[in-house]
């Protein structure tokens, strides 16, 4: 099967990179910590929480079509606040 999108068109269902990823996870560990005061001792628990949470928010923007190489920090903060709201 041939790929129609037009040359240099973004692949909405592919995962972002590896360091792309890592920056992600990164970001979210920190509001994780954030969320719970940076309290110290946990801080392995938050990223590997931020790991979960970010491979399956990138799963669910796969499955809608969205590109999530484009999310800036407010829009994964947002997007990961949701998350952790549903989640409780």
């Amino acid at each position: 099967m041939h790929d129609l999108r037009p040359s240099g068109a973004p692949d909405h269902g592919a995962l972002p990179d590896p360091c792309e990823r890592e920056r992600m996870v990164a970001v979210a560990a920190y509001y994780l910590a954030e969320q719970r005061g940076f309290a110290p001792g946990r801080e392995q628990d938050d990223w590997c929480n931020a790991e979960q949470q970010i491979d399956a928010m990138l799963r669910d923007l796969r499955h809608q079509g969205i590109d999530p190489s484009g999310l800036g920090h407010a829009a994964l903060r947002n997007a990961l606040r949701l998350r952790i709201a549903s989640a409780d």
